[in-house]
């Protein structure tokens, strides 16, 4: 509560009511005074959308409204009739023996860290960039820039969108994957990308009215992952729903994955490889917020399983050889030949990978099943299509159409996931995907026909930091793939380091208006690259991400240019006037 000590005079009341408004500078404010209805009112001179002079605005009835985007404020309490805008800051005013005194640093109503949660979950709601670049930045300030927007948006994402786990939640994931590799600038960045693709994917969808799982909590796991597999496959939504929020209840979290992955596996690449990326994204997610959330984060996922394409049904794998029997040959020999490997020890072949690039789908099969009766894990072999898939993409022919960047990309972030989930079970169904990754892999390559030349490795004396800055230049024009490719390349030569690089590689993507397919491949090329065995192996995967960035840049960074509106208000810079100046920071 403001006291007599607090307050500062400000001019004469007869000043005020002739000039009106009259702006002062008090306690290091810009404040704007209106004197209106017998009354003195004082209000923060930048408007709290976009920073513009409220004292060039106009008051009538006790609204005062902004000249540049029309937003209306309760001149005496600062209320915004306008979500979009926020509410503008307001301060006590007191008038003795004709002077009129201002309080300058009041009390807030409600503490800054519970606004900006507040203003967050608007964003959300009415899908609002700017709110939620603002709400980002705010609550990094405050301490809260990873958990708070990651789990509110979480929560969001799960309850209004009747479809349940989509684009934007995956990339949520993605980009809070992503937060501990990139620079600090990038941290909020990603956040708001995920914040703002949640926001968009909820966009007027109906919500979701979830399923409640089973009574008896004694079920095992053998009945849950029966049930729930058969009431995917019968395409039962609300069945497979309650089915897995009772295993997520009462299973650990190794179980459920087993699960998960069953099904996601039952058919072949399911929705064109987001099934298993999506359902891996939200148990990445989960071991962000914790566990415990996993009943209402998994369930959403059900419908992924439920309305998903079954890639059997496509002519490509049934025409002209069918990969798709192959497949589930495999699957079917699967408890056979892992009993065969038990308790052996696989090392890769230097020319494992080679073969999983051949021509000869039966030779592939062969190659694989070899390998897991010499006791090679799915983690082992998973990894092993991931590295061919991610040759597909570093060696994908310019030439071909622009849409078949995202087959070559799809197999890779499939080939993500399933490595992914590979590690967190031992179950035999974490092989399934080997078979069905690498068969397309083996159905993409045409698409490396000819294949694009991998740059060979050399010798550089350049600065790692300018080969850097040219590498975000083949960003800012179109059709430079080759060039960036090269670039990360010599950038390696050169000694520098893989950090740096996959800075530059994430400066350059959220700095975009990139789509959903950039934000996942970056994000599965840098955790390929944590796995990567030699130097090879990690060039080679920031090589072809380098490459597929390139192929979609630039874009017009519209949402680049909010994120940076944001900032420039947070640091308290001028937008508009003679004294507005484009920000070249990031």
């Amino acid at each position: 509560m403001a006291t007599d000590d607090s307050y500062q005079a400000v001019a004469p009341l007869d000043r005020l009511r002739e000039e009106t408004p009259v702006v002062e500078q008090v306690g290091g404010r810009s404040i704007a005074f209106f004197a209106h209805d017998d009354s003195v009112y004082a209000v923060d001179n930048r408007c709290p959308h976009m920073g513009f002079p409220l004292s060039e605005g106009t008051v009538d009835d006790g609204l005062l409204t902004c000249h540049w985007h029309h937003a209306r404020f309760e001149l005496a309490c600062g209320d915004t009739l306008d979500p979009w805008a926020d509410d503008v800051q307001t301060f006590p005013v007191a008038v003795r023996d004709g002077t009129v005194f201002v309080d300058p640093d009041p009390d807030p109503d409600v503490p800054p860290a519970t606004h900006w949660r507040n203003r967050l979950a608007d964003s959300l709601q009415q899908n609002l960039d700017l709110v939620a670049a603002k709400a980002v930045i705010h609550l990094d300030d405050l301490g809260e820039g990873f958990e708070t927007p990651l789990s509110t948006a979480l929560d969001f994402g799960v309850t209004y969108r009747s479809m349940g786990w989509g684009r934007g939640l995956t990339t949520l994931g993605a980009m809070a994957n992503l937060y501990d590799d990139v620079a600090h600038d990038e941290k909020l960045r990603a956040m708001y990308v995920g914040v703002t693709a949640v926001a968009d994917d909820c966009a007027g969808e109906p919500p979701r009215f979830p399923q409640y799982e089973l009574g008896n909590d004694a079920l095992s796991k053998s009945r849950l992952k029966s049930w729930f597999c058969e009431t995917c496959e019968v395409r039962d939504s609300d069945g497979a729903q309650r089915c897995l929020r009772t295993a997520a209840s009462v299973l650990p979290p190794a179980d459920v994955v087993e699960i998960l992955l069953a099904a996601a596996t039952d058919h072949l690449y399911l929705n064109a490889s987001h099934t298993l990326d999506f359902v891996n994204k939200a148990v990445e997610t989960l071991d962000h917020v914790g566990w415990d959330r996993a009943d209402d984060v998994l369930a959403s996922t059900v419908d992924q399983f439920t309305d998903a394409v079954r890639s059997e049904e496509r002519s490509q794998w049934r025409q002209p050889v069918d990969v798709a029997q192959l497949c589930f040959d495999a699957h079917g020999a699967l408890p056979d030949l892992v009993a065969a490997g038990e308790g052996r020890t696989w090392d890769r072949p230097d020319d494992f990978v080679e073969t999983l690039l051949q021509a000869d789908p039966e030779a592939i099969v062969d190659a694989l099943q070899d390998a897991i009766r010499s006791g090679a894990t799915a983690e082992q072999l998973t990894r092993a299509v991931a590295l061919a898939a991610t040759r597909r993409v570093a060696q994908f022919g310019t030439s071909n159409e622009f849409s078949d960047w995202n087959t070559v990309h799809h197999t890779f972030s499939y080939a993500n996931a399933a490595h992914a989930l590979a590690a967190r079970t031992d179950a035999v169904e974490a092989y399934r995907p080997c078979f069905d990754g690498a068969m397309s892999v083996y159905l993409g390559r045409f698409l490396n026909s000819p294949p694009a030349p991998l740059p060979d490795p050399g010798e550089s004396d350049r600065d790692p930091a300018a080969i850097r800055e040219d590498l975000l230049g083949t960003f800012d024009e179109q059709g430079r793939v080759g060039d960036a490719g090269a670039l990360v390349r010599e950038h390696f030569d050169a000694g520098g380091t893989v950090k740096a690089l996959q800075r530059t590689l994430a400066k350059g993507l959220l700095r975009e208006d990139a789509g959903f397919h950039e934000l996942q491949h970056l994000e599965a090329a840098v955790r390929q690259a944590e796995f990567a065995a030699t130097t090879a192996e990690r060039r080679l995967s920031l090589v072809a991400a380098a490459r597929y960035l390139a192929a979609h840049f630039p874009t017009r960074r519209e949402r680049n240019q909010t994120f940076d509106i944001a900032r420039r208000l947070f640091r308290g810079e001028k937008l508009h006037g003679s004294e507005a100046t484009p920000d070249r920071a990031g």
